[in-house]
């Protein structure tokens, strides 16, 4: 859907303007010249038990199958009814009657399976792919490759709303499913994504926008604040022109966004 505006505008990406500031950034120098054995061991240990994959979880022998049928073409997928009770979504619709008894069958058609796939793999896993990775040397987290260059191919999922990143719908059906600690990880993997289309930004933050409730406003702010930062792209990219005609709700959030980030800066001024 956006083939032509990517031929077209092929330069506007975001190869020098990540989602949100990472500390590996800042000029730290190694362990080996400030951090003691003891202390970088500490380190460590604090990153593996903040990693995402302390959150996996193990079925009980004897759970049962739970059938679950995603999307408009039905692709089905099966997971064990107490992993999928970690969702209150699911938790209530496995004790209710979303199911008939005798097959224990979900139906969710408005769902993107490729985003739900990732989904059950973090219920499982505590991750979803490409998954996070810790740098001991750096202190930071980052995405794994995935073998082939930035992972952009990865990122996107390709929907009839257009190209959405992947951690923005994760996040999203995190929302929906009740899943408070994927969405958190959603939005830290989204905050390390870079190299990304002015048209894949703005029609996954329109995304946002539509699925996300205004009293959850951490994804949302996530796109202002990347579309301030990269505004010198931004600016010169004939999709912002047209999707700022259309208008909606994102970009009165963007002109109050960006009225405050002058008035800070003016604030922060010599007079």
């Amino acid at each position: 859907m956006f083939s032509s505006n990517r031929s077209r505008y092929q330069g506007e990406s975001f190869s020098k303007h990540r989602a949100s500031k990472s500390k590996s950034h800042k000029k730290n120098p190694s362990f080996r010249e400030t951090i003691s054995p003891r202390k970088a061991e500490k380190l460590a240990q604090h990153a593996q038990a903040s990693s995402p994959q302390s959150n996996q979880t193990s079925p009980t022998v004897g759970s049962a199958i739970i059938t679950l049928s995603v999307g408009r073409e039905q692709r089905l997928f099966a997971a064990h009814e107490d992993v999928l009770c970690h969702s209150p979504f699911f938790q209530s619709a496995c004790r209710g009657q979303f199911f008939e008894a005798t097959n224990k069958r979900i139906d969710l058609p408005d769902e993107e399976p490729e985003a739900f796939s990732s989904m059950l793999e973090y219920l499982y896993k505590g991750d979803y792919y490409p998954r996070l990775e810790y740098d001991k040397r750096r202190n930071s987290w980052n995405i794994e490759d995935g073998g082939n260059g930035n992972g952009t191919n990865e990122a996107v999922i390709h929907t009839s709303h257009g190209p959405i990143l992947k951690d923005t719908m994760i996040y999203c059906a995190a929302e929906r499913y009740g899943l408070q600690e994927l969405k958190k990880l959603a939005l830290r993997k989204q905050g390390l994504q870079s190299g990304i289309q002015c048209s894949t930004i703005l029609a996954s933050a329109r995304f946002a926008y539509a699925h996300t409730p205004d009293n959850d406003s951490k994804l949302r702010a996530h796109y202002l604040a990347l579309i301030i930062r990269a505004r010198h792209t931004f600016k010169r990219s004939g999709t912002m022109q047209q999707e700022m005609e259309n208008g909606g709700k994102l970009f009165f959030d963007l002109f109050v966004a960006m009225v405050n980030h002058m008035d800070d800066l003016s604030q922060k001024s010599p007079r």
